[in-house]
């Protein structure tokens, strides 16, 4: 189990931070971006969660993904063969993959472009939509310049895919959908 006597550490006061396995990279660096962006999507995630507390099927899923989120954190954080946490693998996607499904099967066919909004529970499973869309594309930042895992960048996709899907469910199964209308008229 993880213990952390200290918070404040002055460790990151220079511009670097340190990795798991205590090797720094400066904060700007496309690795830190990601896990930011991981970050980041896991505290919306939260925010989610909030509003969506009277579901316990929704709630369990999301607090799924943010323990997932920390894995590829912690694969992300310890570069090389001394890795934390647990080996990434398909069975990530297709836990996503069968949520997507299962959510999809009890909405509303899309007919139109969805605008973010509508319930507040909707408007934030749109923003954590936007977040990891934006970690997905650091993550594709961060691939092009060093090896990743294969499981990642296709993982980050489908949270993506996910919070689209529950906007939808949280709208009213898609009946409360915010249409896009060409022109604004």
């Amino acid at each position: 189990m993880l213990r952390l006597d200290r918070i404040v550490t002055r460790g990151g006061d220079g511009g670097e931070t340190s990795l798991a396995d205590g090797s720094r990279l400066p904060k700007h660096h496309p690795r830190i971006q990601v896990l930011g962006a991981l970050d980041e999507t896991n505290t919306a995630i939260g925010s989610l969660r909030v509003v969506c507390a009277d579901r316990p099927a929704i709630d369990h899923l999301l607090a799924q993904i943010q323990n997932d989120l920390f894995d590829l954190g912690a694969d992300l954080a310890t570069p090389g063969p001394t890795r934390r946490g647990p080996p990434l693998s398909e069975d990530y996607l297709i836990k996503l993959e069968d949520a997507a499904k299962t959510l999809n099967e009890t909405i509303e066919p899309l007919r139109s472009f969805v605008l973010p909004g509508g319930t507040e529970a909707a408007a934030r499973a749109h923003l954590v939509r936007t977040i990891a869309r934006r970690a997905e594309r650091d993550l594709v930042a961060l691939a092009a310049a060093e090896a990743i895992s294969p499981v990642l960048i296709p993982y980050m996709n489908r949270v993506s895919d996910v919070m689209f899907i529950l906007a939808r469910l949280l709208n009213d199964g898609g009946k409360g959908d915010i249409l896009w209308v060409p022109g604004g008229r």
